[in-house]
């Protein structure tokens, strides 16, 4: 109920405004203010304003933002996990399985810019460390270091 009052005494001062502007002769700036000041009452006449009031006050309606929000904090805790694994489940396996093969090249990985000929060899590379500094070495390799 005082909502509604609030409302349309907003939209009567607004209203009044824009009597005042169109008396300056700044009928545009009237014409955009009385839009303005008849957006609260047809806020009230369409029943938004009883329903937002309905909704600010029921504690039922707080418990489902909560619920929403705690839905929504899982989700994103879920999503961060994730990433800090390195993705799905079907990803990972994929990725084990790839790194099983020792012929395989990563997804993303250019061809180095100098040919293996170029430069002798500086020593092979053990398994243990391969898989330690593979990627530095593919990027110290594309630029020529």
């Amino acid at each position: 109920m005082i909502a509604e009052t609030v409302c349309s005494a907003v939209s009567a001062a607004g209203l009044g405004i824009a009597i005042v502007t169109a008396y300056r002769k700044r009928y545009l700036a009237a014409v955009r203010v009385a839009a303005y000041s008849l957006v609260p009452i047809g806020l009230v006449m369409t029943g938004v304003v009883e329903w937002l009031a309905d909704t600010a006050f029921s504690p039922t309606a707080w418990a489902g933002f909560g619920v929403l929000g705690l839905a929504w904090v899982l989700f994103m805790t879920t999503r961060a996990v994730e990433r800090r694994r390195g993705g799905t489940r079907k990803e990972r396996r994929a990725a084990a399985r790839a790194a099983d093969r020792p012929d395989t090249v990563a997804p993303a990985a250019s061809a180095p810019s100098l040919s293996q000929g170029s430069r002798p060899a500086t020593r092979p590379a053990t398994a243990s460390r391969d898989d330690d500094f593979s990627d530095i070495e593919a990027i110290l390799k594309k630029h020529g270091i």
